[in-house]
């Protein structure tokens, strides 16, 4: 058997494995939208596992400086963000915009020239989206899009800042993460100009209550910049509450991904000043009891207590001298399995999967002969 049979066979019995009931429900589905073709848009659903209808947390992801890196990005990677909403009541949505990930149709936020942006035509292509997201969640019986908020990270920031501005029915609030265009480099913006004159564009007709999040050393969206991007969205009428964190890790802006227990308090009190949210949040699911490849020393040790509170999907692979890899927030196990293994190869010849997801790899290993 080839070694690509061999892993097909794995993550089938993998998947064939029966689950313990799980606090939290979890869906893939695709978001139609005309302009995204047949495909639609590649999206997934996290929300409590009760019965009742939750209250949309539209998550929107950020725009990588290197158009390559598009089409490899998957809900998942916004999975732990989107477990903490969960945990608050949400219903939490991720998707892809048109041009990112395995979303149809074409990449549609261009912003012209550096030196002579547009910055707004992006951002209300970049809201359409949203828009077709919010209106797939309407007929759903488990969602509810009166009280929803709207979170975006990065140009999904400045996305969620451009909904307000037209802002659909139901939406109570809405949160900014670094939110901004036009990056090209640490700390180098094109037409910084155009882009503070975008947000007191938006800042014009936005009328929702929305919550700033941004730390002082963001290499994307340095302090000045930000300080001008908030005044002007305030100065026309924006409201907009800032949160300005102290400096963290090499680059702030990575705050929404790597940061998260430093800022749910922010969002905590930005959600009871607005009624919004449950009140209790629920318990983090429990880890998975799986102990680590005995070969492992320290390090290995710590990379697999990291493993097991990573974003599905994940795998993890690991050589009989102890060196090892893991991958998670990918499209599907056999990509998160893929990975593991080629990130693995990099330092021993011999490696092969432990583990994938919550499964140990000789478990099902055992289960398919």
């Amino acid at each position: 058997m080839t070694r690509a049979a061999m892993l097909a066979a794995l993550i089938v019995c993998i998947a064939m494995q029966p689950a313990a009931a799980e606090p939290f429900y979890r869906e893939d589905l695709r978001i139609p939208m005309e302009a995204a073709g047949p495909r639609g848009l590649e999206a997934m659903l996290l929300r409590p596992s009760g019965t009742r209808r939750y209250p949309l947390a539209l998550i929107s992801h950020g725009t990588p400086r290197e158009g390559s890196a598009r089409a490899p990005m998957s809900p998942y990677g916004s999975y732990r963000q989107a477990l903490e909403f969960a945990r608050r009541g949400f219903a939490a949505l991720v998707f892809m915009r048109r041009g990112y990930g395995d979303s149809g149709g074409q990449y549609a936020e261009s912003s012209g020239p550096c030196g002579r942006r547009e910055y707004l035509p992006a951002a209300w292509q970049s809201a359409s989206d949203l828009r077709a997201a919010i209106e797939a969640m309407r007929s759903r019986i488990d969602v509810s899009t009166n009280g929803m908020i709207a979170v975006g990270v990065s140009a999904g920031g400045f996305a969620t800042l451009a909904l307000t501005a037209n802002a659909p029915p139901g939406l109570a609030a809405a949160i900014n993460f670094a939110g901004g265009r036009g990056s090209r480099a640490d700390n180098d913006v094109c037409d910084e100009d155009a882009l503070v004159r975008a947000y007191a564009t938006l800042g014009r007709t936005s009328r929702i209550p929305t919550l700033w999040i941004y730390a002082q050393n963001d290499k994307f969206f340095g302090p000045e910049l930000v300080r001008r991007m908030h005044t002007a969205f305030t100065g026309a009428g924006g409201l907009a509450q800032f949160v300005d964190f102290p400096p963290h890790g090499e680059d702030g802006h990575l705050l929404f991904s790597r940061a998260i227990p430093l800022w749910t308090p922010a969002v905590d009190g930005f959600l009871r000043d607005q009624n919004l949210g449950t009140r209790d949040i629920a318990a983090m699911p429990a880890p998975s009891p799986m102990s680590p490849p005995p070969q492992l020393r320290n390090k290995g040790r710590a990379g697999f207590a990291d493993y097991l509170s990573a974003s599905p999907h994940r795998a993890f692979a690991v050589s009989p001298k102890g060196a090892f890899a893991f991958r998670g927030g990918r499209r599907s196990t056999r990509e998160a399995a893929e990975a593991a293994l080629a990130a693995c190869a990099e330092y021993a010849p011999d490696c092969a999967l432990y583990a994938v997801d919550d499964h140990l790899a000789d478990t099902a290993n055992a289960g398919s002969r």
